[in-house]
Protein backbone atom coordinates (compact mmCIF):
# COMPACT_ATOMS: atom_id res chain seq x y z
CA UNK A 1 0.00 0.00 0.00
CA UNK A 2 1.80 3.65 -1.25
CA UNK A 3 1.71 6.45 1.34
CA UNK A 4 -1.29 8.61 1.19
CA UNK A 5 -3.37 5.74 0.53
CA UNK A 6 -5.31 6.49 4.32
CA UNK A 7 -6.59 9.71 2.48
CA UNK A 8 -8.53 7.63 -0.56
CA UNK A 9 -9.99 5.04 1.74
CA UNK A 10 -10.39 6.97 4.99
CA UNK A 11 -14.42 7.74 2.91
CA UNK A 12 -15.31 10.79 6.02
CA UNK A 13 -14.64 8.32 8.48
CA UNK A 14 -12.07 7.20 11.09
CA UNK A 15 -10.05 9.02 13.02
CA UNK A 16 -11.68 12.02 12.07
CA UNK A 17 -14.91 11.00 13.69
CA UNK A 18 -13.07 11.37 17.15
CA UNK A 19 -12.76 13.98 19.27
CA UNK A 20 -9.30 15.57 20.02
CA UNK A 21 -8.41 14.69 22.62
CA UNK A 22 -9.02 10.95 22.27
CA UNK A 23 -7.27 11.03 19.50
CA UNK A 24 -3.94 12.42 21.52
CA UNK A 25 -5.04 9.73 24.28
CA UNK A 26 -5.28 7.06 21.76
CA UNK A 27 -1.71 7.67 20.00
CA UNK A 28 0.14 7.50 23.12
CA UNK A 29 -1.61 4.43 24.18
CA UNK A 30 -1.20 2.67 21.30
CA UNK A 31 2.13 3.39 21.11
CA UNK A 32 3.20 2.55 24.76
CA UNK A 33 0.93 -0.77 24.55
CA UNK A 34 2.91 -1.90 21.74
CA UNK A 35 6.60 -1.02 23.23
CA UNK A 36 8.62 -4.00 23.14
CA UNK A 37 6.24 -5.62 20.55
CA UNK A 38 4.07 -6.88 22.99
CA UNK A 39 0.17 -6.86 22.51
CA UNK A 40 -1.42 -5.75 25.73
CA UNK A 41 -4.75 -8.22 25.03
CA UNK A 42 -7.18 -6.89 27.30
CA UNK A 43 -6.52 -3.21 27.11
CA UNK A 44 -6.22 -4.09 23.09
CA UNK A 45 -10.18 -5.01 22.95
CA UNK A 46 -11.03 -2.00 25.47
CA UNK A 47 -9.61 0.30 22.52
CA UNK A 48 -11.00 -1.66 19.53
CA UNK A 49 -14.59 -2.01 21.00
CA UNK A 50 -14.03 1.61 21.94
CA UNK A 51 -12.87 2.71 18.87
CA UNK A 52 -15.81 0.84 16.52
CA UNK A 53 -18.42 2.23 18.52
CA UNK A 54 -16.75 6.08 17.63
CA UNK A 55 -15.69 4.79 13.72
CA UNK A 56 -19.38 2.59 13.28
CA UNK A 57 -17.16 -0.36 12.49
CA UNK A 58 -19.32 -2.99 11.49
CA UNK A 59 -18.96 -6.54 13.56
CA UNK A 60 -16.22 -7.86 11.25
CA UNK A 61 -13.93 -5.63 13.48
CA UNK A 62 -14.46 -7.87 16.74
CA UNK A 63 -10.79 -8.08 18.65
CA UNK A 64 -8.97 -11.10 17.28
CA UNK A 65 -8.56 -12.28 21.15
CA UNK A 66 -5.78 -14.98 21.50
CA UNK A 67 -8.51 -17.81 20.49
CA UNK A 68 -10.10 -20.58 17.91
CA UNK A 69 -12.53 -20.41 15.56
CA UNK A 70 -14.48 -22.48 18.16
CA UNK A 71 -13.87 -19.62 20.99
CA UNK A 72 -11.56 -21.87 22.97
CA UNK A 73 -8.81 -20.07 24.46
CA UNK A 74 -5.39 -21.16 22.83
CA UNK A 75 -2.37 -22.45 24.82
CA UNK A 76 0.67 -19.88 25.06
CA UNK A 77 2.34 -19.64 22.17
CA UNK A 78 0.13 -21.24 19.73
CA UNK A 79 -1.17 -19.78 17.06
CA UNK A 80 -3.66 -21.88 15.99
CA UNK A 81 -5.15 -25.60 15.62
CA UNK A 82 -4.40 -27.48 12.46
CA UNK A 83 -7.13 -29.22 10.64
CA UNK A 84 -5.88 -32.40 12.65
CA UNK A 85 -6.02 -31.41 15.63
CA UNK A 86 -2.37 -30.56 16.56
CA UNK A 87 -1.35 -27.19 17.81
CA UNK A 88 1.07 -24.96 15.55
CA UNK A 89 3.40 -22.69 17.15
CA UNK A 90 6.25 -20.76 15.10
CA UNK A 91 7.36 -21.26 11.80
CA UNK A 92 10.29 -23.23 11.15
CA UNK A 93 12.51 -20.49 9.80
CA UNK A 94 16.75 -20.50 8.67
CA UNK A 95 18.80 -18.27 11.08
CA UNK A 96 19.31 -15.90 8.01
CA UNK A 97 15.82 -15.51 7.18
CA UNK A 98 14.31 -15.58 10.89
CA UNK A 99 17.44 -12.61 11.18
CA UNK A 100 16.49 -10.66 8.14
CA UNK A 101 12.67 -10.57 9.30
CA UNK A 102 13.23 -9.69 12.74
CA UNK A 103 15.11 -6.62 11.18
CA UNK A 104 12.11 -5.94 9.19
CA UNK A 105 9.88 -6.32 12.14
CA UNK A 106 12.05 -3.58 14.08
CA UNK A 107 11.96 -0.95 11.46
CA UNK A 108 7.85 -1.57 10.91
CA UNK A 109 7.42 -1.28 14.61
CA UNK A 110 9.53 1.74 14.77
CA UNK A 111 7.15 3.33 12.16
CA UNK A 112 4.06 2.24 13.98
CA UNK A 113 5.29 3.88 17.09
CA UNK A 114 5.38 6.89 15.11
CA UNK A 115 2.48 6.92 13.74
CA UNK A 116 0.10 4.25 15.05
CA UNK A 117 -3.20 5.30 13.51
CA UNK A 118 -1.66 5.56 10.18
CA UNK A 119 -2.89 2.53 7.50
CA UNK A 120 0.53 1.73 5.99
CA UNK A 121 1.90 1.47 9.39
CA UNK A 122 -0.91 -0.61 10.84
CA UNK A 123 -0.50 -3.03 7.58
CA UNK A 124 3.30 -3.29 7.64
CA UNK A 125 3.43 -4.34 11.30
CA UNK A 126 0.43 -6.68 10.60
CA UNK A 127 2.74 -7.82 8.13
CA UNK A 128 6.04 -8.18 9.26
CA UNK A 129 4.85 -9.98 12.56
CA UNK A 130 3.03 -12.60 10.43
CA UNK A 131 6.12 -13.33 7.90
CA UNK A 132 7.53 -14.64 11.80
CA UNK A 133 4.85 -16.60 12.51
CA UNK A 134 3.49 -14.55 14.94
CA UNK A 135 -0.20 -14.36 13.11
CA UNK A 136 -2.68 -13.66 16.47
CA UNK A 137 -0.49 -10.82 16.95
CA UNK A 138 -0.96 -9.08 12.78
CA UNK A 139 -4.74 -10.59 13.28
CA UNK A 140 -5.01 -8.22 16.46
CA UNK A 141 -3.24 -5.11 14.65
CA UNK A 142 -5.11 -5.56 11.49
CA UNK A 143 -8.17 -5.68 14.26
CA UNK A 144 -7.60 -2.59 15.61
CA UNK A 145 -7.04 -0.87 12.27
CA UNK A 146 -10.41 -1.78 11.22
CA UNK A 147 -11.97 -0.13 14.22
CA UNK A 148 -10.30 2.94 13.08
CA UNK A 149 -10.75 2.73 9.19
CA UNK A 150 -13.92 0.02 8.54
CA UNK A 151 -14.01 1.21 5.17
CA UNK A 152 -10.47 0.10 4.00
CA UNK A 153 -10.06 -2.83 2.06
CA UNK A 154 -6.35 -3.37 2.00
CA UNK A 155 -6.86 -4.01 6.31
CA UNK A 156 -9.56 -6.92 5.09
CA UNK A 157 -7.13 -8.21 2.62
CA UNK A 158 -4.43 -8.84 5.09
CA UNK A 159 -6.36 -10.03 7.62
CA UNK A 160 -8.11 -12.01 5.60
CA UNK A 161 -5.01 -13.86 5.04
CA UNK A 162 -4.09 -14.38 8.11
CA UNK A 163 -7.49 -15.86 9.06
CA UNK A 164 -6.71 -18.64 6.36
CA UNK A 165 -3.25 -19.09 7.94
CA UNK A 166 -4.86 -20.03 11.48
CA UNK A 167 -7.08 -22.01 9.77
CA UNK A 168 -10.05 -19.97 10.65
CA UNK A 169 -11.93 -20.36 7.34
CA UNK A 170 -15.04 -18.42 7.64
CA UNK A 171 -14.18 -15.38 9.16
CA UNK A 172 -11.21 -15.41 6.11
CA UNK A 173 -14.24 -15.63 3.76
CA UNK A 174 -16.17 -12.71 5.56
CA UNK A 175 -13.13 -10.30 5.32
CA UNK A 176 -12.52 -11.19 1.89
CA UNK A 177 -16.34 -10.95 0.38
CA UNK A 178 -16.15 -7.80 2.55
CA UNK A 179 -12.87 -6.33 0.87
CA UNK A 180 -14.44 -7.05 -2.63
CA UNK A 181 -17.55 -5.27 -2.04
CA UNK A 182 -14.94 -2.10 -0.77
CA UNK A 183 -13.60 -2.30 -4.18
CA UNK A 184 -15.97 -3.00 -6.45
CA UNK A 185 -16.10 -0.43 -9.38
CA UNK A 186 -12.56 1.31 -8.12
CA UNK A 187 -9.19 1.12 -10.01
CA UNK A 188 -7.15 -1.57 -9.13
CA UNK A 189 -3.68 -0.40 -7.12
CA UNK A 190 -0.54 -2.56 -7.34
CA UNK A 191 0.56 -4.35 -3.99
CA UNK A 192 4.15 -3.84 -2.68
CA UNK A 193 6.05 -6.83 -2.02
CA UNK A 194 7.08 -7.78 1.73
CA UNK A 195 9.99 -10.10 -0.11
CA UNK A 196 10.72 -8.42 -3.03
CA UNK A 197 11.30 -11.10 -6.11
CA UNK A 198 14.80 -10.99 -7.96
CA UNK A 199 13.43 -8.38 -10.37
CA UNK A 200 11.80 -6.00 -7.37
CA UNK A 201 8.75 -6.06 -9.67
CA UNK A 202 5.30 -6.63 -7.76
CA UNK A 203 3.24 -9.27 -9.57
CA UNK A 204 0.08 -8.58 -6.95
CA UNK A 205 -2.65 -5.91 -6.92
CA UNK A 206 -5.35 -5.24 -4.29
CA UNK A 207 -8.00 -6.82 -6.26
CA UNK A 208 -6.06 -9.59 -7.49
CA UNK A 209 -4.96 -10.81 -4.11
CA UNK A 210 -8.53 -10.41 -2.49
CA UNK A 211 -9.43 -12.57 -5.58
CA UNK A 212 -6.99 -15.55 -5.61
CA UNK A 213 -6.97 -15.64 -1.20
CA UNK A 214 -10.92 -15.68 -1.35
CA UNK A 215 -10.83 -18.23 -4.08
CA UNK A 216 -8.59 -20.43 -1.96
CA UNK A 217 -10.42 -20.35 0.95
CA UNK A 218 -13.43 -21.46 -0.66
CA UNK A 219 -10.77 -23.56 -2.00
CA UNK A 220 -9.62 -24.95 1.26
CA UNK A 221 -13.18 -25.49 2.70
CA UNK A 222 -13.51 -27.78 -0.59
CA UNK A 223 -16.52 -25.66 -1.61
CA UNK A 224 -14.92 -25.79 -5.29
CA UNK A 225 -17.94 -25.01 -7.00
CA UNK A 226 -17.87 -21.40 -5.56
CA UNK A 227 -13.80 -20.85 -5.92
CA UNK A 228 -14.44 -21.31 -9.55
CA UNK A 229 -16.25 -18.41 -10.18
CA UNK A 230 -13.94 -16.19 -8.70
CA UNK A 231 -10.60 -17.76 -10.42
CA UNK A 232 -12.58 -17.33 -13.70
CA UNK A 233 -13.35 -13.69 -12.64
CA UNK A 234 -9.25 -13.79 -12.96
CA UNK A 235 -8.64 -15.32 -15.77
CA UNK A 236 -11.42 -13.73 -18.41
CA UNK A 237 -9.77 -10.50 -18.36
CA UNK A 238 -8.53 -9.31 -14.95
CA UNK A 239 -5.39 -11.38 -14.52
CA UNK A 240 -2.78 -8.29 -15.49
CA UNK A 241 0.26 -10.35 -16.11
CA UNK A 242 1.79 -14.46 -16.72
CA UNK A 243 2.42 -14.44 -12.68
CA UNK A 244 -1.14 -13.92 -11.80
CA UNK A 245 -2.20 -16.49 -15.08
CA UNK A 246 -0.38 -18.98 -13.56
CA UNK A 247 -1.08 -18.93 -9.96
CA UNK A 248 -4.84 -18.40 -10.54
CA UNK A 249 -5.54 -21.03 -13.50
CA UNK A 250 -3.43 -23.64 -11.05
CA UNK A 251 -6.46 -23.38 -8.49
CA UNK A 252 -9.06 -23.16 -11.03
CA UNK A 253 -7.57 -26.36 -12.75
CA UNK A 254 -8.01 -28.40 -9.22
CA UNK A 255 -11.24 -26.77 -8.63
CA UNK A 256 -13.14 -28.13 -11.54
CA UNK A 257 -10.70 -31.80 -11.43
CA UNK A 258 -11.92 -32.01 -8.06
CA UNK A 259 -15.79 -31.44 -9.28
CA UNK A 260 -15.18 -33.85 -12.12
CA UNK A 261 -15.76 -31.08 -14.52
CA UNK A 262 -12.66 -32.37 -16.77
CA UNK A 263 -13.39 -31.04 -20.30
CA UNK A 264 -12.91 -27.52 -18.96
CA UNK A 265 -10.15 -28.08 -16.87
CA UNK A 266 -8.84 -29.26 -19.95
CA UNK A 267 -9.88 -26.15 -21.46
CA UNK A 268 -8.39 -23.82 -18.95
CA UNK A 269 -4.80 -25.22 -20.21
CA UNK A 270 -4.67 -24.21 -23.38
CA UNK A 271 -3.11 -20.52 -23.52
CA UNK A 272 -0.57 -22.35 -21.15
CA UNK A 273 2.47 -22.32 -22.35
CA UNK A 274 6.27 -22.92 -21.50
CA UNK A 275 7.58 -19.43 -23.18
CA UNK A 276 5.64 -17.60 -20.72
CA UNK A 277 7.32 -15.11 -18.87
CA UNK A 278 6.86 -15.69 -15.45
CA UNK A 279 8.77 -13.67 -12.77
CA UNK A 280 8.34 -15.47 -9.49
CA UNK A 281 5.32 -18.37 -9.99
CA UNK A 282 7.94 -20.74 -11.72
CA UNK A 283 6.64 -23.56 -9.54
CA UNK A 284 2.38 -22.83 -10.56
CA UNK A 285 3.86 -22.52 -14.33
CA UNK A 286 5.35 -26.03 -13.90
CA UNK A 287 2.56 -27.61 -12.16
CA UNK A 288 0.33 -26.44 -15.26
CA UNK A 289 2.37 -28.04 -17.61
CA UNK A 290 2.64 -31.15 -16.04
CA UNK A 291 -1.26 -31.52 -15.64
CA UNK A 292 -1.24 -30.28 -19.70
CA UNK A 293 1.35 -33.60 -20.11
CA UNK A 294 4.10 -31.38 -21.32
CA UNK A 295 6.25 -32.07 -18.32
CA UNK A 296 7.23 -35.09 -16.47
CA UNK A 297 6.54 -34.95 -12.68
CA UNK A 298 10.28 -35.07 -11.37
CA UNK A 299 10.72 -32.00 -12.80
CA UNK A 300 8.18 -30.73 -10.60
CA UNK A 301 8.77 -32.18 -6.95
CA UNK A 302 11.83 -32.72 -6.10
CA UNK A 303 12.54 -33.19 -1.98
CA UNK A 304 15.57 -33.42 0.27
CA UNK A 305 16.54 -36.49 1.32
CA UNK A 306 15.43 -35.25 5.28
CA UNK A 307 12.01 -34.73 3.84
CA UNK A 308 12.44 -31.08 4.32
CA UNK A 309 10.55 -28.65 2.37
CA UNK A 310 10.62 -24.60 1.73
CA UNK A 311 6.97 -23.06 1.21
CA UNK A 312 7.55 -23.72 -2.59
CA UNK A 313 8.15 -27.08 -2.56
CA UNK A 314 4.99 -27.60 -0.13
CA UNK A 315 3.16 -25.83 -2.80
CA UNK A 316 4.35 -28.30 -5.60
CA UNK A 317 4.25 -31.26 -3.52
CA UNK A 318 0.44 -30.28 -2.50
CA UNK A 319 -0.03 -29.80 -6.65
CA UNK A 320 1.46 -33.07 -7.40
CA UNK A 321 -0.47 -35.48 -4.34
CA UNK A 322 -3.62 -33.40 -5.42
CA UNK A 323 -2.81 -34.91 -9.12
CA UNK A 324 -2.60 -38.80 -7.95
CA UNK A 325 -5.80 -38.19 -5.76
CA UNK A 326 -8.06 -37.00 -8.95
CA UNK A 327 -6.76 -39.31 -11.19
CA UNK A 328 -7.21 -42.43 -8.87
CA UNK A 329 -4.26 -42.80 -7.08
CA UNK A 330 -5.16 -41.91 -3.65
CA UNK A 331 -2.18 -44.04 -1.75
CA UNK A 332 0.52 -42.04 -3.88
CA UNK A 333 -1.39 -38.84 -2.95
CA UNK A 334 -1.87 -39.34 0.85
CA UNK A 335 1.78 -40.49 0.46
CA UNK A 336 2.55 -36.98 -0.61
CA UNK A 337 0.41 -35.57 1.78
CA UNK A 338 1.93 -36.97 4.79
CA UNK A 339 5.08 -36.25 3.46
CA UNK A 340 4.28 -32.31 3.58
CA UNK A 341 3.18 -32.58 6.99
CA UNK A 342 5.91 -33.63 7.64
CA UNK A 343 7.85 -30.82 6.51
CA UNK A 344 6.91 -28.53 9.00
CA UNK A 345 5.46 -25.39 6.85
CA UNK A 346 2.21 -25.13 8.30
CA UNK A 347 1.71 -21.24 7.27
CA UNK A 348 2.74 -22.16 3.63
CA UNK A 349 -1.16 -22.88 1.34
CA UNK A 350 -0.16 -26.29 0.16
CA UNK A 351 0.53 -27.57 3.48
CA UNK A 352 -3.01 -26.22 5.11
CA UNK A 353 -4.27 -27.83 1.51
CA UNK A 354 -2.83 -31.22 2.24
CA UNK A 355 -3.84 -30.82 6.20
CA UNK A 356 -7.46 -30.33 4.81
CA UNK A 357 -6.73 -33.54 2.25
CA UNK A 358 -5.54 -35.49 5.55
CA UNK A 359 -7.68 -34.20 8.47
CA UNK A 360 -9.19 -37.39 10.12
CA UNK A 361 -6.89 -39.52 9.11
CA UNK A 362 -3.70 -40.88 11.26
Amino acid sequence: MRTGEIQHWRGGRGRTALAPVFQGWLRAALAAETAGYGIGLAFGCIVTLLLAGCSGATSGSRAAGVSSASGAALPPGVQAISFRGDTLREFPLAPATRARYEQQLAEAHAAYVRTPTNVDSIIWLGRRLAYLGRIRESIDIYTKGIAMYPDNPWLYRHRGHRYVTVRELDRAIADFERATRLVAGKPDEIEPDGQPNARNMPIGTLHSNIDYHLGLAYYLKHDFARAIPVYRRRMLGEAQNYDQIVSTGHWLYMSLRRLGREDEAKESLVAISRDMPVIENQVYHRLLLLYKGELPVDSVLALTPSGEMSVTDATAAYGVGNWHLYNGRRAEAEAIFRRILAGGQWGAFGYIAAEKEMAGIR
